[in-house]
């Protein structure tokens, strides 16, 4: 497994922005799956976005496709979350997350992914 510690949250207004790191210990960083998920106040955890290994192929939710952008580097361990557009809806917790790719890995299942962050703090004011 690998640890992961999340930074970047904090205060923003409406149509603002804010970019999530992740990053993340041990030798095997390029063989994870690295995702972000996000959890609202009285709501369950949800699938934000996701990359895989190599950082070819991404995966969003369709609340934030278009406004987020998921990346990678490899030699750095760390993962990205880039938020535009933000909205007070995407006031949540968000968390890092990672899973050993394999060929059916699910992207949007909390279930494949086997390590988390503690979570950053997300706040969108309208």
């Amino acid at each position: 497994q690998v640890q992961l510690v999340e930074s970047g949250g904090g205060l923003v207004q409406a149509g603002g922005s804010l970019r999530l790191s992740c990053a993340a210990s041990g030798r095997t960083f390029s063989s994870y799956v690295m995702g972000w998920f996000r959890q609202a106040p009285g709501k369950e955890r949800e699938f934000v976005a996701a990359i895989n290994w190599s950082g070819s192929s991404t995966y969003y939710s369709d609340s934030v496709k278009g406004r987020f952008t998921i990346s990678r580097d490899n030699a750095r361990n760390t993962v990205w979350l880039q938020m535009n557009s933000l909205k007070s809806e995407d006031t949540a917790v968000y968390y890092c997350a990672a899973g050993r790719q394999y060929y059916s890995f699910n992207y949007d299942s909390e279930k494949d992914f086997g390590s988390w962050g503690q979570g950053t703090q997300v706040t969108v004011s309208s």
